[in-house]
């Protein structure tokens, strides 16, 4: 019985100092540091100080330097990923579909958040100022309308598509367009009268007087950037689904699972850390693949084909 009992120890010993200690580090002796991309949308400042928690937040469970790589638009994250100069970044569906199209093989979607309602998804908003005399999508024909970035989904890529739908050329229903070089750029755009409208994304849930209760909207609000009564949505587009974090695929299988891990059990270990990083109220993360994104691939072609005719 004793022989047994100093066996069974030994075997506890084995497995927490010997065993386990070289399997946990099998990741570690090729990942010196996590390079985290962090795409625009606001000014880098702000980007940096909103996610700082987050990077300490990976850090200490990761116990290896987690660094952030701001990008001033979609492009540099996704030249950044594909590149292989960072490891992991939150992207909407288009720049997902982007890098997919371009090497199916460079990344891969692993999380995404699930909305208050516990839906899986966002809308495109397209607003104009409150003053304008302009209540529905027709009342923008022959006006400026202002894209946030051509890699976005909400902010380009699904309004273009469903305009398209509706049986409308948006290069020939409207006056001019324009990329303002992000969501919160393009807002200010149209509040500065530089252009009549603009697209960006919304949870589509709770009080649009508020920015509803997630969104580029709601995060303005929040800033001090943005009065709502200002601004009027004149249309939201059908579900999209949320955009995923995505990381790149040839890293090991071991480390990607711990980075996922981590981060899904993010909202209940700090939960003022993953309103800040998400934009706003919601469920917490949810796993995803790339079967969640098919449809926004299929879209992406679709616009590339009509660009070239």
């Amino acid at each position: 019985m004793s022989f047994c009992k100093n066996f069974f120890m030994i075997l506890i010993f084995l497995f927490q100092f010997v065993i386990a200690p070289s399997s946990f580090s099998e990741w570690r002796d090729d990942i010196k540091e996590f390079k985290i991309g962090l795409s625009g949308g606001e000014n880098e400042a702000d980007r940096l100080k909103n996610y700082e928690c987050w990077r300490v937040y990976l850090e200490n469970k990761l116990n290896i330097p987690v660094k952030f790589y701001p990008a001033s638009d979609v492009a540099g994250i996704i030249h950044g990923l594909l590149g292989k100069t960072i490891d992991y970044a939150s992207v909407g569906p288009s720049a997902y579909a982007a890098m997919f199209i371009d090497d199916s093989e460079a990344i891969e979607p692993v999380i995404t958040v699930k909305e208050s309602d516990g839906s899986e998804g966002y809308k495109s908003a397209i607003y104009v100022r409150s003053d304008s005399d302009i209540y529905s999508i027709e009342g923008l024909k022959g006006k400026a309308m202002a894209w946030s970035d051509p890699n976005t989904t909400s902010g380009y890529l699904v309004p273009t598509f469903e305009l398209y739908q509706m049986g409308i050329n948006p290069s020939e229903f409207f006056s001019r367009t324009g990329f303002a070089g992000g969501h919160e750029q393009a807002v200010i755009s149209v509040l500065n009268k530089q252009y009549d409208a603009g697209a960006t994304w919304v949870s589509g849930q709770g009080d649009v007087k508020e920015g509803y209760s997630r969104g580029m909207l709601r995060n303005m609000i929040k800033k001090g950037l943005l009065d709502m009564s200002k601004l009027r949505v004149i249309w939201l587009s059908n579900q999209i689904m949320n955009g995923p974090h995505v990381i790149r695929k040839d890293l090991p299988e071991d480390f990607k699972e711990e980075v996922i891990r981590h981060n899904l059990s993010l909202q209940k270990e700090d939960q003022r850390c993953f309103k800040e990083i998400t934009m706003g109220e919601s469920q917490g993360f949810i796993r995803v693949s790339h079967d969640n994104y098919i449809n926004v691939v299929d879209i992406r072609r679709f616009i590339k084909n009509q660009r070239r005719r």
